[in-house]
């Protein structure tokens, strides 16, 4: 028997709750950058309420993504993963933001070495 799929509403609300927590951001910050109410965000997460076009993209601008991204049950490329860690370094003073480049480097470095790859 097929898996049933869970309805388009919910998979998009629950796709924007993971890219939401994932910046460390509230349901009000993001209703903040959309100038909505929080409910209305935590309708969208729940399923509740299905968003337009125009609040798709209105979310994905605000979240950095596309718009493919909110409604795509695939797991994110290599591509969308840059994206999304631009998009956390956006967010730091410079000063941060090298400290999370550089211990990234250094992990990828580390990695390559212990693997074998130079």
């Amino acid at each position: 028997m097929a898996k049933k799929r869970e309805p388009i509403g919910k998979r998009v609300g629950n796709r924007i709750a993971e890219l939401r927590q994932s910046r460390n951001w509230s349901q009000a910050d993001l209703a903040y950058r959309l100038q909505v109410e929080p409910e209305a965000i935590d309708r969208l997460e729940c399923g509740k309420s299905t968003p337009s076009l125009q609040t798709l993209e209105s979310l994905a601008a605000a979240l950095q993504v596309h718009i493919s991204d909110l409604v795509s049950e695939h797991a994110a490329t290599p591509d969308q993963q840059a994206m999304q860690i631009s998009a956390w370094l956006a967010e730091l003073e410079p000063a941060d933001h090298a400290l999370v480049t550089g211990v990234i480097q250094q992990l990828c470095e580390r990695m390559r070495a212990r693997s074998g790859h130079h």
